[in-house]
């Protein structure tokens, strides 16, 4: 290679680079804690800007419509023709 200059932290020896980035971590373990009641605000305020999109909450319950109807109809076909635990017959059709 040409006189190629190492520039920034590829110019630090690795001791002086695991310094700097110790300090890093260290930092990143005292940053802010949140309170039950800030956690609670932030949560509200993301849960309203959601639920302002119409179009994104219907598709949310559509899918957990689906996911229902998926699930009972699971269930059904593992009692098959068999009577229910509630002991009404099955619906024939």
């Amino acid at each position: 290679m040409s006189n190629v200059h190492k520039r920034g932290f590829a110019s630090l020896s690795p001791e002086r680079r695991r310094e700097i980035a110790s300090l890093g971590g260290k930092s990143a373990r005292h940053a802010h804690r949140w309170s039950a009641e800030e956690a609670r605000k932030a949560g509200r305020k993301g849960g309203n800007a959601v639920s302002r999109d119409r179009a994104h909450m219907a598709e949310i319950g559509r899918k957990g419509g689906l996911a229902h109807s998926r699930e009972h109809l699971a269930r059904i076909g593992k009692l098959g023709g068999q009577r229910r635990a509630s002991g009404r017959q099955p619906v024939q059709k």
